[in-house]
């Protein structure tokens, strides 16, 4: 992947919000069909300038208002909030208290640094392919829970650009949850608790909930390859030390003389537990799992979810630091997702440019109304697989509307 210059990142959002930003089905998301009256009008969006200029209560009447602002203010960085009871961009004219966040899809936010205490490849903002098998495993083991679990059709997940992955749920039902039973949703779904200071974060008891048992066979997939050889959790003294710490002390001198003996972590994992875990414990397979968890489990940001208000990155925002689109990421394909071959903006700015001349001059010579031609540059480079993966997230949310409607004129017939 070609390498990003920061310093160019002014030019390039200029050629991206003009020719390759997907607009018609950015609009065709955050409308919903125009089912709701103004629903698209009360959407706040933020965008972050250059040098950190952060502007909030932005809104759009419509698609081509969205283009232009864009367009004219090039933002570094793109956030989506609530719908909210009235315009955001005349906040300051309704009367206090008036103004209130009403719907927002529930979001998630997965971040690869709430991790640090247990990879060793890397850390803060740092990610390489040994660590992001932690992302993979939070997608399967999240968007299983959402789908079976809670019943959520429309989930749309993204890659942050940089360290994480974000998850839309967008039912329309969802988008209506309170902040409470969005607290409901994300208590659920973790399992990791507690700060740096507490050591053993995952406490399970003899009643197992089917969530925790169809997280750890999907962990289970992974746990060796990932944990014992790409991360090596028994490879030193120190790390050693990190699991000790997870067991009951009266398991720690049966342990020594195995660390002696053995030097791999997937031979130490296998003795720790033949010799300590599920000899002295009836319920040894509660003190395997709990360490299988606290290494491998998904670590949300419980405030990013429950707060209607809160702003989320936008899917095909720019990293202003990797350069790299935040795309949707293909459910069928979550294995293969490789951060590292994601499109940055200068890679398809590039791409674009190598278009022969000629087509470059016929494009200039457009009229204004040529415009929604151009929209569909984005095919013409690699963001263009990307573009289709969430299309086909929106056909689902389309048939969905349809089949409602459908409902809802037949339940009328019958009255």
């Amino acid at each position: 992947m070609e390498a990003f210059d920061p310093a160019e990142l002014p030019e390039l959002l200029k050629l991206y919000y003009r020719r390759l930003f997907p607009y018609a089905q950015y609009y065709r998301w955050l409308n919903y069909g125009g089912v709701v009256k103004n629903y698209f009008q009360h959407r706040e969006f933020s965008f972050t300038l250059k040098d950190d200029i952060y502007i909030r209560y932005q809104s759009f009447n419509n698609q081509s208002d969205l283009e232009k602002e864009m367009q004219k203010m090039n933002p570094y960085k793109i956030d989506i909030g609530a719908v909210y009871s009235h315009r955001p961009n005349q906040h300051n004219t309704v009367k206090l208290g008036a103004f209130q966040a009403q719907e927002k899809e529930l979001v998630f936010d997965i971040d690869m640094t709430d991790y640090d205490d247990v990879r060793r490849c890397c850390s803060s903002a740092d990610i390489c392919s040994k660590c992001w098998t932690l992302m993979t495993m939070a997608i399967r083991i999240i968007d299983r829970a959402l789908k079976e679990d809670f019943g959520f059709k429309h989930r749309l997940w993204v890659y942050s650009g940089r360290r994480g992955v974000h998850c839309w749920v967008c039912d329309d039902s969802v988008r209506k949850l309170s902040s409470a039973v969005r607290s409901g949703i994300v208590e659920y779904l973790s399992l990791v608790k507690g700060g740096q200071d507490v050591k053993k974060k995952v406490h399970l008891n003899e009643k197992i909930h089917p969530f925790v048992r169809k997280s750890i066979s999907i962990i289970n997939k992974y746990f060796e390859e990932y944990a014992l050889v790409d991360q090596d959790i028994l490879g030193s003294k120190e790390s050693c030390d990190k699991i000790l710490a997870l067991i009951p002390e009266t398991m720690h001198d049966d342990l020594q003389p195995i660390f002696q003996k053995h030097h791999s972590s997937l031979q130490r994992w296998e003795h720790l537990k033949k010799v300590a875990i599920y000899p002295n414990d009836k319920l040894g397979y509660l003190l395997e799992w709990e360490i299988m968890l606290q290494y491998c489990f998904p670590r949300l940001d419980i405030n990013v979810s429950k707060g209607i208000n809160h702003l989320l990155k936008s899917p095909f925002s720019v990293h202003p630091k990797t350069g790299r689109i935040s795309v949707p990421i293909d459910l069928q394909k979550v294995d293969q997702f490789d951060p590292f071959t994601v499109p940055t903006i200068s890679s398809i700015c590039h791409e674009l440019d190598a278009i022969s001349t000629n087509e470059e001059e016929k494009e200039e010579n457009k009229t204004e109304s040529d415009n929604k031609h151009r929209t569909r540059d984005y095919k013409k480079t690699s963001l263009g697989p990307y573009v289709k993966v969430f299309e086909k997230f929106l056909e689902n949310l389309d048939k969905s509307r349809k089949g409602e409607l459908l409902k809802k004129s037949d339940l009328q017939k019958d009255f």
